[in-house]
């Protein structure tokens, strides 16, 4: 067993019980589920220990989710926040690794992969975060693979990824249309750090570079943008 904290989602809608140490949830998994749109059947590959999942459940009452993890602790862990939040009916978490799932025909499938490219960032010590936070042998292009291979025809693809590694996700994109790319802005006038990605299977509309969002006022609270998605959870169009 691992240790853990007791913390809430969406403005405290939601139970989230996570690692005490290691990698701990901040807004970008919130933010990936408000700009899901309203899925039938979603895939969250590297679901952690579920608030990604947890946010889409509590604001789409009618979608089906997929949580794919690798650790088994996170895994048990996201199990245990579904049934929590009373989502264990409509949502199931699959343990293994995201490059070897097999299912398919998903309408949606959502990525928080691990930002940091080895050959470029120096590894954490903590061995969890290691994990959550450096690509491994699943690179970010394996990443989209995974995530292509799981879609049905015509479906979405969506990556929250830092704003330095956008030129290697598009790059793992090509061949896809409809691509958004939506940039966080953590204040007015600075540069993106993280940007979403979505794409669509099958087609071949040009990209959009949307408007984006401003996470924070200049006094540093959330701008009342952001606080509608992260404590209301509304949801958050890309276009």
């Amino acid at each position: 067993m691992i240790e853990t904290t007791q913390d809430k989602l969406l403005g405290g809608k939601l139970r989230f019980t996570q690692p005490a140490d290691g990698y701990r949830a901040a807004i970008d998994p919130v933010l990936l589920a408000a700009a899901a749109g309203r899925p039938v059947k979603a895939l969250d590959l590297g679901c952690g220990a579920g608030a990604a999942m947890l946010c889409l459940l509590a604001r789409v009452e009618t979608v089906h989710a997929v949580g794919v993890e690798i650790d088994p602790d996170l895994a048990d862990l996201a199990r245990d926040n579904l049934a929590a939040n009373e989502f264990a009916a409509r949502a199931r978490i699959v343990e293994g690794d995201a490059a070897n799932f097999g299912e398919t025909g998903f309408d949606l499938v959502m990525v928080n992969p691990p930002y940091l490219d080895p050959s470029r960032a120096a590894p954490s010590p903590h061995a969890r975060k290691r994990k959550a936070d450096m690509e491994g042998e699943l690179d970010l292009a394996g990443w989209v693979k995974a995530a292509k291979r799981a879609t049905a025809p015509k479906a979405h693809i969506l990556f929250v990824q830092r704003a330095d590694r956008l030129a290697d996700l598009l790059a793992a994109m090509k061949g896809m249309g409809e691509l958004v790319v939506f940039p966080l802005w953590p204040k007015a006038g600075e540069p993106a750090k993280r940007v979403l990605v979505r794409a669509r299977m099958g087609s071949k509309a040009p990209l959009i570079l949307a408007r984006g969002l401003v996470l924070h006022g200049a006094d540093g609270k959330f701008s009342a943008a952001a606080d509608s998605i992260l404590r209301d959870g509304d949801e958050l169009p890309l276009v």
